[in-house]
């Protein structure tokens, strides 16, 4: 029976994402994907115009997924009525946090392609992009408590930066580590009280 096109890039797409986890982007060859693959070159080009668009439909919609995950959770809280920001804050981020957990641990593969093997493409500074809208959204939350009255000390956007840039780090750890979902949802958890005891503090509260 001949091989159907969906089945040929099926074969492809499964080859590229061993070569693209094992030597990430940079050091994957195409030569060794297609052989993998048990494809010719002229045939990958029937379905990847380049090495990248390969490596992009791997990890794009995972990339939407999170990303557009984490960006209502951060919209739908700045939306609320400044007055009720404060009752709610941690709550949309939990449920984000949690979500981004059960995503991650289903789509383990092509997750930690995006996380850790996209130098060189245009996913390389994902997690830095979801940093600086954190830090973003943090500094428009403290304009909103100063405006409720709270003496809310000035913190800076470094300050605000590396704190976020340890949390994200923190959450994709479960990525790198191959974590059991049990441990991850767990350790996760921990981690936020963490951060938010620390905020907290810091915001003299």
């Amino acid at each position: 029976m001949a091989e159907t096109a969906p089945d040929t890039k099926k074969k492809i797409q499964q080859a590229a994402l061993a070569e693209f986890l094992e030597k990430g982007f940079l050091g994957a060859s195409l030569r060794q994907i297609t052989k993998n693959a048990g494809v010719t070159t002229g045939a990958f080009y029937g379905y990847f115009s380049s090495k990248e668009a390969l490596f992009n439909a791997l990890v794009e919609p995972h990339a939407a997924a999170l990303m557009g995950k984490f960006m209502e959770a951060q919209t739908s809280f700045a939306e609320l009525p400044e007055e009720e920001q404060p009752e709610h804050m941690g709550v949309e981020s939990s449920h984000c946090v949690h979500w981004m957990v059960d995503y991650i641990c289903a789509h383990r593969e092509p997750v930690k392609l995006l996380l850790t093997r996209s130098e060189g493409t245009s996913y390389e500074h994902f997690v830095h992009n979801m940093v600086e809208v954190e830090v973003e959204y943090t500094l428009q939350y403290m304009e909103v408590l100063r405006r409720l009255g709270r003496d809310i000390p000035a913190l800076d956007r470094s300050l605000c930066h590396i704190i976020a840039s340890g949390m994200m780090s923190g959450i994709f750890e479960i990525v790198i580590h191959d974590m059991p979902k049990d441990q991850a949802l767990r350790d996760v958890d921990q981690l936020r009280d963490f951060y938010t005891a620390g905020w907290l503090k810091l915001m003299g509260e």
